[in-house]
């Protein structure tokens, strides 16, 4: 089951004496802060909103602030503090998109149906993402490509990749080559 709640940032510090903090954001926009009026941290079993009553982006950088925050010493509290949103206020995705979050966990077959492993990171370097899979032979590698990308079964945690072109793009990570079956 997906979770109600995705995680968009962390709060890196409070930032000046009334109450604002700095954000290390998880989202691709960090314009989609100006449109939330409650983001939610997780506390003990359940997520509990925090007005946000101003936001400001300075290129990559997002400052907030919370209702009842009113000076450093309130904002030092969340430091640390994860935020997340709820799905109903998540951005929308397009055809074909998923979060990261509900990826990572899933389990990667080959079209073959051999096991692959487990998506452990998603990482964004820039022209292409590059999934982190743990596998019985150490972490793999692989630019996330349409041609070797076949599903993303979020309800599941399943993902197929086209065996063939997995030889061809992903990397172990202390290597420099894909094994090919039956050389493991």
């Amino acid at each position: 089951m997906l979770s109600p709640y995705l995680l968009i940032g962390e709060i890196t510090r409070p930032h000046g004496l009334h109450g604002e903090v700095k954000l290390r954001h998880y989202t691709d926009d960090p314009n989609r802060f100006f449109a939330l009026q409650n983001i939610f941290i997780h506390k003990g079993a359940s997520f509990e909103p925090l007005v946000v009553v101003g936001c400001r982006v300075q290129k990559e950088d997002v400052f907030l602030v919370f209702e009842g925050v009113a000076n450093r010493d309130a904002a030092e509290k969340y430091r640390g503090v994860k935020l997340y949103v709820d799905r109903a206020h998540s951005r929308k995705l397009a055809e074909g998109e998923v979060f990261i979050a509900d990826i990572l966990g899933a389990t990667a077959y080959d079209t073959a149906g051999n096991v692959i492993g487990v998506l452990e990171d998603v990482l964004t370097p820039g022209a292409a993402d590059v999934f982190v899979f743990d596998t019985p032979h150490g972490r793999l590698l692989m630019p996330v490509i349409s041609d070797v990308l076949l599903t993303m079964d979020t309800e599941n945690g399943r993902i197929v990749l086209d065996e063939l072109k997995l030889h061809e793009v992903a990397l172990y990570e202390n290597s420099h080559s894909y094994p090919i079956p039956g050389d493991v």
